[in-house]
């Protein structure tokens, strides 16, 4: 897993590469806590286009992300998702709490 960051103002975006799973997750969980913490965003943007595959702890990390963010102010925005990927985001019904946007 790889995570590319990039801050314009208030607005942190999070390009993630990689997998996204329970061997995975907890270090992106870590590195996304960090980098929200460093940055204190108003607008997170997760970048997933370059994501390969994602099971369900990845829905883990997108709802700490968006706990952790929600608790301050700020807000959780998941874009670019792949087919795969957004599959399983589908399935968790997350879309009900968090903005997402497909892999055009």
């Amino acid at each position: 897993m790889r995570i590319i960051a990039h801050q314009d103002g208030t607005r942190l975006r999070l390009s993630l590469s990689g997998e996204i799973d329970h061997h995975t997750a907890g270090e992106l969980m870590r590195a996304i806590e960090e980098k929200l913490e460093l940055t204190a965003p108003r607008d997170c943007f997760l970048d997933l286009e370059k994501v390969s595959f994602m099971d369900s702890s990845g829905i883990a990390v997108m709802l700490k992300t968006y706990r952790l963010l929600n608790g301050s102010g700020g807000r959780l925005w998941i874009e670019n998702v792949p087919q795969q990927p957004m599959r399983v985001l589908d399935a968790s019904g997350i879309e009900r709490l968090i903005k997402i946007s497909a892999l055009n």
